[in-house]
């Protein structure tokens, strides 16, 4: 079985962030999300995959490469404009050819992994098999509607009046008649070739849809509050361990992971909380639930339920909480003055207190 791994999303929801860098390779838990999904795909068996990808290519083949560190072979294909995941099926036709496989929202995370899904379609291999969970608010989703004997009997995607809860959440399974019926449909009402209109397609032929429960944790990161949320979740599952130098002035409380070469310098570390090579920590208060990527620099710092990107530096802050800090950031109190100077992208909030 192969895998198509969609990456060519803009991330409008993540901006400013996702200005400068693809809303996939956002970490969580020092880890790009891509990569986690990228994880959960090899753990199936997965050797060859192909990763659709977007105007900020060139930073995700910089962090995946070939994909030899992954244990697979990465193909990658451009898609120059977002046309919907149903376009990005035909596009990849060539590298699929007539193989089973799985598309994966590189978005989306589920901790737990994919292997029973995985199972379940090959034992199966129905026309396609869709991966679905209860949601409390259906209309952001594509929806199905299901049997008693789990296949599918109708979908539709982000339905103002929602047939069932069960949302489509990211992971798809195919067999090559899918290719049939990507090719067979039409734009949808927004513009966009929609996975569900053509599963819908295969249902209208009586071809076999059938829909897997997910019963772990799911989340789309899209937006700020879920990758925060996403973050605390699996930092909750570390396993402490400390590599880089801790002096003796310094206290760690619970699962801490201090990643080589960083250096934790009469500070406290209040797990579960990661601190990434290279970074260095002085005067300091950390998590718990934070995650402060490489050669990060804090100093007289105080970070929680954040998580501070690669070579950020915080320095003379108490408390900064709820943040997502970009890649070479620098915040740092003004000395002084009671006033604030703020350098603020497009679609930026900022909190103050006063």
């Amino acid at each position: 079985m192969k895998a198509l791994v969609l990456a060519g999303g803009r991330g409008s929801r993540l901006r400013p962030l996702s200005y400068s860098m693809p809303k996939q390779l956002v970490p969580v838990a020092n880890k790009p999300v891509l990569v986690h999904c990228l994880e959960a795909l090899a753990a199936t068996g997965v050797e060859d995959t192909a990763v659709v990808v977007g105007d900020q290519a060139a930073q995700i083949r910089s962090t995946l490469g070939d994909g030899t560190a992954l244990g697979m072979r990465i193909t990658y294909i451009h898609q120059d404009h977002p046309r919907g995941l149903a376009d990005c099926v035909k596009l990849a036709q060539p590298f699929l050819g007539d193989d089973d496989f799985v598309m994966y929202l590189g978005d989306n995370m589920l901790l737990g992994g994919i292997q029973a899904p995985a199972d379940e379609f090959r034992r199966r291999r129905p026309a396609a098999q869709i991966v679905v969970t209860p949601v409390p608010d259906p209309r952001e989703y594509g929806v199905a509607q299901v049997d008693p004997d789990g296949r599918v009997t109708a979908l539709v995607e982000k339905p103002s009046q929602p047939m069932s809860d069960l949302a489509l959440i990211g992971v798809y399974f195919f067999t090559s008649e899918i290719h049939e019926a990507v090719c067979s449909i039409g734009p949808g009402r927004r513009g966009e070739y929609e996975i569900t209109d053509a599963l819908s397609w295969l249902v209208a032929r009586d071809r076999e849809v059938f829909a897997t429960a997910y019963r772990g944790y799911w989340k789309d990161t899209g937006r700020v509050e879920d990758v925060l949320e996403c973050n605390r979740v699996l930092l909750e599952t570390l396993t402490p361990a400390v590599h880089g130098e801790i002096d003796a002035d310094s206290t760690l409380f619970g699962a801490v992971v201090v990643e080589p070469g960083a250096r934790i310098v009469r500070s406290v570390l209040v797990g579960p909380a990661i601190v990434g090579a290279g970074a260095v920590v002085e005067d300091s208060r950390i998590g718990p639930y934070a995650s402060i990527g490489r050669d990060c620099t804090l100093r007289s710092a105080g970070i929680e339920q954040s998580i501070v990107l690669d070579g950020a530096t915080v320095e003379r802050i108490g408390v900064i909480t709820g943040s997502i800090l970009g890649r070479g950031s620098r915040v740092h109190a003004a000395s002084g003055s009671a006033r604030q100077r703020l350098l603020v992208g497009d679609d930026t909030e900022v909190e103050i207190a006063v």
